[in-house]
């Protein structure tokens, strides 16, 4: 059997045919019913755990952060490895009544608590506890939280190294009733301190950005809206600069991990204009959200289409360094998502779950990956180097999370849960055609740390058939054995400890399969992929 570097050679440029692998698929498909089948023993009787009852409290989630995304060259060199991308997504976890911090800052407004409920070191400090409710009473939640971090590869990616990166969220919730009588308003600003520099971008080259909170360092305005809710709390229109992993694309237990891509998920972060609106990148938007009962959530929202006009040069975070282009000009990205929750109430008998359906699509322009507008691969000398223009893009997508065992009658979301999310797009205009996660998460086992967690979750992310076709035209046009990109795995194991209600410290584990998609290695002299990576971290997170 030949190798990807041989069949390269051999094989010269292939008729154009924009389809997903289903080798690859078969494999990510693989991968997650792997993880999740490996829960299965949950499902087991067990020895009865008694847990502790535990006040009913959440916290603000958190978002992570947009690293450069790959330049779309006309026509790019065999030999260069993409640019590292990251994802961004709201981070939030449940167990039982609560949702956990664990790390940046806007919450999902399906699980978000009232401010009054959410964990924070004040209940620890009598005198930061009656300066936050007396703000309360006057309708102003305000948010102090500080996420550090420290990581590092003794082993693998373009070069070894240890990083430290932090991240002081300042965030202002008001409600407008309680401020200027206006009965369902309310408003949001949030802006971030960005310091210190990231694991992938310094030293391995992924695209499942390492932490959620990397992103270029600076002070930057985030989210800034309005909301009206209408008709009895039953609809609300959202205005003003927003982000889409604020609300859509989430799963509640994928909020236990510290990788970037279990938060705004690689896919999107890669084949988006800018990333996307999400971490750290915020745009001017509107958003519909309509719940007819608890159990049915409608949303759909309208963004403008490049949050910081950079398009695909990886520049996003430097053409928009402090978060105030509120650009408006852009073709749109729109997207829709519908959720369906069951067996959430503590008087419920059955296990909780949430089931989510989405769509995006996105009016620009977007560039073939391997062919041209005369038909010939880009990587052909005779090209002229034009990419083959598509009249825009678009996405679907899935997420589900599930308990599958219940330690405790009277809370819900206490034991055994597994997640899954699926995405798909077409592979001759996106770098990434088909992106699949999964994990199995265990909370509040132990009755002397009911709030404490743990799981293992991994990520797959399928380089499209495009852009491998586009590596293998330019290895035979070289007349060079060169690497075929194909996927990267990200492989994840993490424990959530919370020392005192607002204080989190996470100890963390990740291997990185194929950095880059099997990119080859900029820093090495021979013509060789990135190494495979070994990452060690610890998190502390501070929610005030």
């Amino acid at each position: 059997m030949q190798s990807p570097i041989s069949r390269a050679v051999s094989s010269g440029p292939r008729s154009r045919v924009p389809s997903f692998n289903l080798l690859r698929s078969a494999r990510a498909f693989a991968l997650v019913a792997t993880l999740v089948s490996s829960a299965a023993l949950a499902q087991a009787p067990l020895p009865k755990i008694e847990v502790g009852a535990a006040k009913a409290k959440r916290t603000v989630g958190t978002a992570k952060p947009q690293r450069p995304t790959p330049v779309r060259a006309a026509r790019p060199a065999p030999a260069l490895a993409p640019a590292p991308v990251t994802s961004s997504s709201t981070r939030t976890f449940t167990g039982e009544e609560r949702v956990v911090l664990t790390s940046p800052a806007h919450v999902s407004e399906s699980i978000a608590a009232p401010a009054s409920e959410q964990p924070s070191i004040s209940s620890s400090v009598p005198a930061l506890g009656d300066f936050k409710k007396a703000l309360l009473d006057r309708g102003f939640n305000l948010q102090v939280n500080y996420t550090g971090e420290v990581f590092g590869n003794p082993s693998g990616g373009v070069k070894r190294g240890a990083i430290y990166e932090g991240l002081l969220e300042m965030a202002v919730d008001g409600d407008l009733d309680k401020i200027a009588g206006l009965t369902g308003a309310s408003f949001h600003i949030d802006a971030y301190q960005i310091h210190g520099r990231g694991l992938s971008t310094c030293c391995i080259f992924n695209f499942s950005t390492i932490s959620s909170i990397e992103a270029r360092a600076t002070t930057r305005l985030f989210d800034a809206w309005l909301e009206q809710k209408l008709f009895g709390d039953a609809a609300s229109i959202r205005v003003g600069q927003l982000a889409a992993d604020a609300e859509f694309f989430i799963s509640e237990l994928g909020a236990l991990y510290v990788n970037g891509t279990f938060g705004w998920p690689n896919i999107t972060s890669a084949d988006l204009p800018s990333g996307g609106p999400a971490y750290p990148l915020a745009t001017p938007g509107v958003r519909l959200k309509v719940s007819p009962n608890d159990q049915i959530t409608l949303l759909a929202a309208a963004f403008n289409g490049d949050p910081s006009g950079a398009r695909f040069t990886g520049l996003q975070e430097f053409k928009d360094p402090a978060g105030i282009n509120f650009r408006l000009k852009d073709p749109p990205f729109v997207i829709g998502e519908a959720q369906v929750k069951h067996n959430q109430d503590n008087s419920s008998s059955g296990l909780a779950g949430t089931i989510k359906l989405g769509v995006w699509r996105h009016f620009s322009r977007f560039d073939d990956q391997r062919f041209g507008t005369d038909a010939l691969s880009l990587a052909d000398p005779s090209s002229n180097g034009v990419p083959l223009p598509h009249r825009g893009d678009w996405g679907v997508y899935g997420v589900i999370d599930q308990m599958i065992w219940r330690a405790s009658a009277d809370a819900p979301k206490k034991g055994a849960g597994v997640f899954a999310r699926l995405s798909a797009s077409p592979s001759d205009r996106n770098m990434i055609d088909f992106y699949a996660e999964g994990g199995v998460n265990f909370m509040g086992l132990l009755d002397a740390r009911p709030d404490d967690a743990f799981g293992l979750a991994a990520a797959y992310s399928e380089i499209s058939s495009s852009l491998r076709g586009l590596d293998r035209d330019n290895a035979f046009f070289a007349q060079t054995a060169s690497p075929i990109r194909d996927d990267e795995v990200a492989l994840e194991l993490a424990y959530q400890a919370q020392v005192i209600p607002g204080w989190i410290v996470q100890p963390d584990f990740q291997y990185i399969f194929h950095p880059g998609g099997g990119a080859i290695d900029p820093a090495s002299l021979a013509v060789r992929r990135i190494r495979d990576a070994a990452v060690f971290g610890l998190r502390t997170t501070v929610k005030y």
